[in-house]
C-alpha cells in the first residue's frame, strides 16, 4: 500500500490492510512495539505493558480470525492502550496514585475495554494519567511525568496524557480518554493529535458509580477525525448497564460524510467568554482563520454567553469528586495528593441548593449553545490558553497577566464548554513560533457527532497539520 513505516499508517489504513491480509496484525504489533521500545523510556507514555509474547499471541489470534473469514469488528487488529483509570483484565490499574500503586492486576474488564475488545482492538498496556485523573497535565508518583512528542522537556498534557503522548509518538493508532474539564482536548492540543468529547451517552465508559451523569464521558483519540471517527465506531453504542447511552448502530460511525468547506458556517470565539489567552496562542487561532476563510470557510465572529459556566463546572464537579472518594476512603484508602482531597472536602461541603442552582444552570448553558448552532455549523474556540507548559509545573499558575492559585482554573476554556453538554472536538490550529502545537475547539450540535467530525476532517484537509512527526522523536 506505501513505503511509510506500519507505525505511522493510519488507523484506517492499518484496519483496512490487516482485514485485506495485506500486512498481518503481527506485523502491526511489532512495529509499534518497537516504537514502544524505542521511545517510551523517554516520554513515561504507558504505566504497565503486557508482556511482548502476550501481545504478540494475541496479534496471531486476530491474524486467525481474519484467515478463517469472521465478521471483524472495525478496530480489528490494531493495537491500543487504556487509560490507567479503567479496570483491564490482567493489569493493574493505578489510577496514578500512591493509593493504588500496588494494585494487583484487574480481574476483570470495564465496559469501555470490553466494547474495545468486540470491536477487535488488540489492548496491550494502560496509559499514563494523572492521580484519579486530576488536572490536565499528566505527573504522578506511579510513573513520574509524562512528556511531550514535539518537545521532551515540556507536559504531553492530560489527564490523558499518555494516550496523547503514544498516539502522537507513534506507539498506538489510536487510544481512549475520558474529559470532564479538557483532560481529551489539553492533551490533543498540546501534542497535535485530536481528540473527541463526544455527547453524553454515546460511549459507556462505566467508570463513575453515578451513570446518569453526563459530565465525565469517555471519547476517542488519534491522529485526525477520520481515525477518531472509526475508534468512536468501536467504542460507541448502547449498553445496558448504562442508562444513558443511546447509539444503536455505531459501525456507520466510521463513515463520515466529506464536507465542502466552501460555504460551512462557522462562529468564532477567540477567548471563550473573555478568558486570558496567551498572544501566541492567538495568533495561530488567527492565522488559522485566515487560511479557513481563503479555503471558502465562512466565519462569523460570535461570543456564546457562558456566563455562569465555571460556578456549575466546579460544583458538579466537585460533587463527583465526593461520591467517587465515598469508597475510597470506605476501604481506608490514603496517600492522596491535596488537590484531590480538597476537591473531595468541597464536594461534601456543597449545599444542596447550590447542586441545583448548578444542574438548572447546566440545562440553560445547553440551551443557549443549541440557539447558537441553530445559526452555524460548529463554534471554534481556543483549545487551550497557553501551548504545552513545562513538564516541571503542576499547573499553569499565570496566563496573560492573570494568576491562577488552583489547578484547574487554567483549564476553563475546556471546563466552559463541558457544561453545554455538546460534544467538542479539538484538532490542530498551528504551530508557536517555537515549534510547539496549538489546537483549536469545534463545538457541534448534539447527539451529531459525526457531522462534527466530518467538519473536522474537512478543516484538517484544509490546514494540513495532522500527521506530522514530532520533532523531539523525528527519526
Amino acid at each position: 500500500m506505501t513505503d511509510t513505516a506500519l507505525h505511522a499508517w493510519s488507523a484506517r489504513e492499518l484496519a483496512a490492510a490487516v482485514a485485506a491480509r495485506d500486512v498481518s496484525a503481527v506485523e502491526v504489533m511489532r512495529a509499534h512495539l518497537a516504537r514502544i521500545e524505542e521511545f517510551e523510556g523517554r516520554i513515561a507514555a504507558f504505566v504497565s505493558l503486557l508482556p511482548e509474547s502476550e501481545s504478540l499471541a494475541m496479534a496471531e489470534q486476530a491474524d486467525r480470525a481474519v484467515a478463517r473469514g469472521d465478521r471483524l469488528g472495525v478496530l480489528h487488529g490494531l493495537p491500543t492502550g487504556v487509560k490507567d483509570l479503567m479496570d483491564v483484565a490482567g493489569l493493574p490499574t493505578s489510577q496514578g496514585s500512591a493509593a493504588y500503586a500496588s494494585e494487583p492486576p484487574a480481574t476483570r474488564d470495564s465496559v469501555l475495554a470490553e466494547h474495545l475488545r468486540r470491536a477487535g482492538a488488540l489492548i496491550i498496556g494502560k496509559t499514563n494519567t494523572p492521580e484519579i485523573g486530576l488536572g490536565t497535565l499528566t505527573f504522578n508518583p506511579v510513573r513520574g511525568v509524562c512528556r511531550n512528542p514535539w518537545d521532551l522537556s515540556r507536559h504531553a498534557g492530560g489527564s490523558s496524557g499518555g494516550a496523547a503522548a503514544a498516539v502522537a509518538a507513534g506507539m498506538l493508532p489510536i487510544a481512549d480518554g475520558s474529559d470532564s474539564g479538557g483532560s481529551i482536548r489539553y492533551p490533543s492540543s498540546f501534542c497535535n493529535t485530536v481528540g473527541l468529547r463526544p455527547t453524553p451517552g454515546m460511549v459507556p465508559s462505566g467508570r463513575t458509580g453515578n451513570g446518569w451523569d453526563p459530565h465525565g464521558v469517555a471519547g476517542p483519540m488519534a491522529r485526525d477525525s477520520r481515525d477518531a471517527a472509526l475508534m468512536l465506531a468501536g467504542i460507541a453504542g448502547h449498553d445496558r448497564r448504562w442508562p444513558i447511552s443511546w447509539v444503536d448502530e455505531p459501525r456507520a460511525l466510521a463513515d463520515l460524510d466529506e464536507i465542502d468547506l466552501s460555504g460551512l458556517r462557522l462562529g468564532w470565539s477567540p477567548d471563550v467568554w473573555g478568558l486570558p489567552i496567551d498572544r501566541e496562542v492567538r495568533r495561530v487561532l488567527a492565522d488559522a482563520r485566515r487560511r479557513l476563510e481563503s479555503a471558502g470557510v465562512v466565519v462569523i465572529d460570535v461570543e456564546p454567553d457562558l456566563d455562569g459556566a465555571d460556578e456549575a463546572w466546579q460544583a458538579i464537579e466537585m460533587f463527583g469528586f465526593a461520591g467517587d472518594a465515598r469508597p475510597r476512603f470506605a476501604e481506608g484508602r490514603t496517600g492522596f495528593r491535596d488537590d484531590y482531597l480538597r476537591n473531595v472536602q468541597e464536594g461534601f461541603d456543597l449545599s444542596a441548593t447550590e447542586l441545583m442552582d448548578a444542574l438548572a444552570h447546566r440545562t440553560e448553558l445547553f440551551r443557549r449553545t443549541a440557539a447558537v448552532l441553530q445559526e452555524v455549523d460548529a463554534i471554534v474556540y481556543p483549545a487551550t490558553p497557553v501551548a504545552a507548559p513545562p513538564a516541571e509545573v503542576e499547573w499553569v499558575a499565570e496566563v496573560d497577566g492573570v494568576a491562577f492559585d488552583r489547578y484547574f482554573l487554567w483549564q476553563r476554556a475546556a471546563c466552559r464548554l463541558t457544561v453545554t453538554g455538546h460534544p467538542v472536538l479539538a484538532t490542530p490550529a498551528g504551530f508557536t513560533q517555537g515549534g510547539l502545537p496549538v489546537g483549536m475547539q469545534l463545538v457541534g450540535a448534539s447527539r451529531r457527532d459525526a457531522r462534527l467530525l466530518a467538519i473536522g476532517a474537512a478543516i484538517e484537509s484544509a490546514l494540513g497539520l495532522v500527521g506530522a512527526a514530532p520533532t523531539a522523536i523525528r527519526a
